[in-house]
């Protein structure tokens, strides 16, 4: 039996009796015509033709008439016991490389966030004399530092927009603040956004259901946010960078998490982080200078980590391309192969 799922590829069931949920069809081979391992080969082919047709659109559901009209070559037994074997171990070394590089790019992400954490609650300077910051979550900082409460650095800011002509923002993992027509296909008007907040330029934006998985970011300009969202003018004296970075890693994501409240628990809840809660609490603050001093060492530094992981996915795409192009052209007779 061979299990299949459209949007999952193809994989050969070796385990007990089964059930199977809507997703997912079975296939019954002509074992007299066709090999199953050789078969499964020839289905992961079909669904990477699948994929390649259908164009950026969704995928769409894969019938038994579609799946039984794909033409296919079969190839004598030994020659489809060859192929087969042929295809495990050059796709095994295909699959090492790659996972390989996978691992690369999770240390790299680990790197930088390391990094990121380093710099914004330790400084710059290795030998800086520590002290006990006061905060339980933090520990020491650099003697040099001081430590201020949130509400004497941010000042919330509610003013709703009563036309809705202005820009609509939302807020994306990785992305930041970015025009909500860019990232959606549901399309808003100037009525449904009557009541939005406004956010202006170099404004923290603050996604209160999800602070504490650091969903949150700098307005890069004028426009509107969710009314969930929360919006906080930045004192002058401090870097809007500098906090953002602090925000965002995984030593404030838990702070957030454990200042978060509402009903329910977990991801099923609806925690919020509210106002009054990030307001009361204490964050490190070095002088305006080391702020933008450790902003521009981070900016630096995951530039570079940024450019190697862009080449190192470019990577990880060429061989997965040519993972396929290979299995393409052994059962489809492109290739000869010798033995």
């Amino acid at each position: 039996l061979i299990s299949w799922a459209a949007s999952l590829g193809v994989s050969r069931w070796l385990g007990e009796e089964s059930w199977l949920n809507q997703h997912i069809f079975k296939v019954e081979i002509d074992r007299a015509r066709v090999r199953d391992d050789y078969f499964v080969w020839l289905a992961n082919w079909f669904m990477a033709e699948l994929e390649r047709d259908k164009h950026g659109s969704t995928m769409q559901h894969l019938t038994a008439d579609a799946f039984g009209g794909f033409p296919v070559l079969l190839p004598p037994f030994p020659v489809q016991e060859y192929l087969a074997n042929y295809l495990d171990r050059e796709t095994c070394q295909i699959d090492k490389l790659v996972a390989a590089k996978e691992k690369v790019l999770a240390l790299m992400d680990e790197k930088r966030r390391a990094l990121i954490t380093h710099a914004v609650t330790r400084g710059l300077n290795p030998k800086a004399p520590l002290r006990n910051s006061g905060i339980p979550w933090l520990g020491q900082i650099p003697r040099h530092w001081e430590t201020k409460r949130s509400k004497w650095i941010f000042t919330e800011r509610d003013e709703r927009s009563t036309k809705g002509e202005e820009v609509l923002l939302s807020l994306r993992m990785e992305k930041g603040l970015v025009p909500h027509n860019d990232v959606s296909e549901k399309q808003t008007t100037p009525e449904e956004l009557i009541g939005y907040k406004k956010t202006s330029v170099g404004e923290i934006v603050i996604n209160r259901m999800r602070a504490s998985s650091g969903l949150i970011a700098i307005t890069p300009q004028e426009g509107l946010v969710s009314p969930d969202y929360a919006v906080f003018r930045v004192s002058s004296d401090v870097s809007p960078n500098y906090f953002s970075y602090l925000f965002t890693t995984e030593l404030l994501q838990g702070v957030f998490r454990s200042e978060s409240t509402g009903l329910g628990t977990g991801s099923s809840g609806f925690l919020r982080l509210y106002s009054e809660n990030f307001l009361s609490l204490w964050f490190p603050s070095p002088h305006i200078d080391e702020q933008r001093a450790i902003v521009d060492y981070i900016e630096t530094e995951t530039g570079k980590l940024d450019a190697l992981r862009a080449a190192t996915e470019r990577t990880v795409a060429l061989l997965r391309e040519r993972r396929a192009a290979l299995i393409a052209a052994v059962v489809t007779g492109q290739i000869q192969i010798r033995g």
